[in-house]
């Protein structure tokens, strides 16, 4: 399971040294009180370390530099109580290599109109100390989020909590180990991409591991496992049985032997996410199916036919997510397959062969045992259910050879007007925004991937925000979207990622 309570947050407060020791006592207590009451808050899911007031370019340069040597440390939040210089904070600034918030509050909320003076004046310059910051921060480039507010407000705290997430996620990815059981599926574009690249620049390994690996570890796995894996099955799941029990469990026990030999691999090799390929199974009886989605349901990123990029980004909606599913909340490998023209009721049916994760299912989902009818292998068992109505978004992160794009289009999964009596496999279906024609075309004209992550708790400002943290193209496809002006976002897109 993850957990995001391994990183923290550093809180640095910046002011100078001409104030005087009254009021730089004042400052500190002040931002004490401040990260006190966003450690007692709950929605923060990490936690903040308060730092002495910084006065000075070498105090600056040192903190920063200590912030990226602390595994523990997975970004930074600033806040300039009072006025400091910003040509104090280039040196640290050009050190600096993780995700950074500049949060522009000040300790009071209102203005004291009968009471203020001169004083009070020097004491809260927040107003203009956090323009300078930010003018330095502008000038030099530097990736960040400006989050404006006070910091007792339920909205500021929220904001701060999400991006707080989505630098988790980003913190995660630089340990992240996608395992390829097999190579990408033969001839597909979207599912390939440079490896070396993604490892630099998002800090994706994505090691190559034959069939024969997994299969060495299934070879190990003993009848008593595979017994106590199916119980558990059974506790979180309705079996359907059909009219020949002892082929349904000697199917669901196969895939439990795969499930079982995965997480041992997996703690082996250090891997928070996988890949499997209908067209490399060799000596394994079933294509993976009900394993890969109750390896889903416990934080794995997973794709099918060898995606890594979409199984990195699964893994990296599931750390942004972590503590806030439950209910048909989650996070889903998913595969646009058909869709539904009506001009009036235009849809798009998410689903794939047999891996779609049950935190997003509408209710208890059901195991069931079906043919398949590709990759010539016996008859997978694997999770079936239909997604929980409510918003969503898709993304794929897809390979442009010069640079990577995030692509999302947010979208309202609805409950079928229909039931689907004869599908057996895990799906949802919804709305995109604007609409399915509009959406559609935008996501064609973004060369966005048949592949995505699908999440009905993270959020489009949290995925905008990752992709600023680890320097990436960013487009989003909503409510508001056009194809005149998408197309002239892309132009104006490519001139600015232009290496």
């Amino acid at each position: 399971m993850i957990k995001l309570d391994t990183y923290e947050f550093w809180f640095l407060t910046g002011s100078q040294d001409l104030y005087g020791d009254e009021t730089l006592r004042q400052v500190a207590e002040d931002s004490k009180k401040v990260v006190e009451a966003f450690n007692a808050d709950s929605q923060m899911p990490c936690k903040l370390v308060w730092k002495p007031t910084l006065l000075t370019p070498d105090t600056i340069r040192v903190c920063l530099e200590q912030a990226n040597a602390d595994p523990k440390c997975a970004g930074v939040i600033t806040w300039m109580h009072t006025f400091s210089p910003a040509k104090m904070w280039i040196a640290g600034l050009n050190a600096y290599r993780k995700p950074l918030l500049q949060l522009n509050t000040q300790f009071n909320r209102d203005i004291p109109y009968d009471t203020i003076d001169m004083d009070f004046m020097n004491l809260n310059q927040s107003a203009h100390g956090d323009r300078e910051f930010g003018f330095i921060t502008a000038r030099m480039e530097v990736p960040r989020k400006v989050v404006v507010g006070h910091w007792s407000e339920v909205d500021t705290r929220e904001r701060i909590a999400l991006w707080m997430r989505a630098a988790c996620a980003v913190a995660d990815g630089k340990t992240l180990r996608v395992a390829r059981f097999g190579d990408n599926m033969r001839e597909v574009a979207v599912t390939d991409g440079d490896k070396v690249e993604a490892m630099m620049k998002l800090g994706w390994s994505v090691p190559y591991y034959g069939i024969g690996d997994l299969v060495s570890y299934m070879d190990k796995v003993t009848q008593a496992e595979i017994d106590a894996q199916v119980k558990s099955y059974e506790s979180r799941y309705e079996i359907v049985w059909g009219p020949d029990k002892a082929f349904a469990l000697s199917h669901i026990q196969e895939q439990a032997k795969i499930e079982l030999a995965m997480r041992a691999f997996a703690k082996d090799n250090s891997v928070n996410a996988f890949t499997t390929n209908f067209q490399d199974l060799h000596a394994m009886k079933q294509l993976p199916g009900l394993a890969c989605q109750n390896l889903m349901a416990d934080g794995f990123g997973f794709a099918g036919e060898g995606d890594w990029k979409t199984a990195a980004m699964l893994r990296t909606f599931k750390v942004m997510s972590a503590g806030l599913g439950g209910g048909g909340k989650g996070d889903s490998f998913m595969e646009d397959y058909t869709y539904n023209l009506d001009p009036n009721a235009g849809y798009n049916l998410g689903a794939h062969m047999l891996e779609v994760c049950p935190s997003i299912a509408d209710g208890k989902p059901t195991i069931e045992v079906h043919a398949l009818g590709i990759g010539g292998k016996d008859d997978p068992a694997r999770v079936v259910f239909t997604g929980k109505p409510g918003a969503g978004i898709c993304a794929a992160v897809v390979d442009f050879g010069s640079r990577f794009r995030c692509v999302l289009n947010e979208v309202e999964v609805i409950k079928p007007p229909k039931p689907f009596p004869k599908l057996p496999v895990a799906r949802a279906l919804w709305k995109p925004f604007p609409n399915l024609r509009t959406a559609a075309e935008a996501w064609i004209l973004a060369g966005g991937g048949h592949h995505t992550a699908f999440s009905n708790i993270v959020t489009t400002d949290m995925v905008r925000d990752w992709a600023e943290m680890v320097g990436i193209e960013f487009i989003s496809i909503g409510k508001d979207t056009t194809i005149p002006a998408f197309r002239n976002e892309l132009r104006w897109n490519a001139a600015a990622w232009r290496k």
